[in-house]
């Protein structure tokens, strides 16, 4: 699931108004559905860029404003390879890349 190309992958923060209206919504009679259809886990045969494109939340918040969440984040590891971290199950994971992204060269966090 982890690739090492160097082409940046654009995640969408905003759907086009085909992407909302093309949306193939599962069947809520399905087995085995989450209460968010965007929390589903992908076919782990998909490539990164197909879920980075998977959106989770497309929705306004209790301000009006709208707000998108990619259902997986591409992040990069140590050795330079990208992977797709799942936005709930891979939560802690990405916990841990903020805070690394966080501390400086010396082991000093950065605020």
């Amino acid at each position: 699931m982890s690739t090492n190309s160097q082409e940046p992958i654009n995640q969408p923060v905003s759907p086009t108004y085909e992407d909302r209206q093309n949306r193939n919504e599962p069947n809520v009679k399905e087995r085995n559905l989450t209460a968010n259809p965007g929390d589903r886990i992908s076919d782990e045969a998909q490539s990164i860029e197909e879920k980075s494109k998977q959106i989770a939340v497309d929705a306004p918040d209790i301000t009006g404003d709208h707000i998108t969440v990619p259902t997986y984040f591409v992040a990069e590891d140590e050795k330079g390879e990208q992977k797709a971290l799942h936005h709930v199950k891979d939560a802690e994971e990405i916990s841990d890349l903020i805070r690394q992204a966080r501390v400086d060269e010396n082991g000093e966090r950065k605020w």
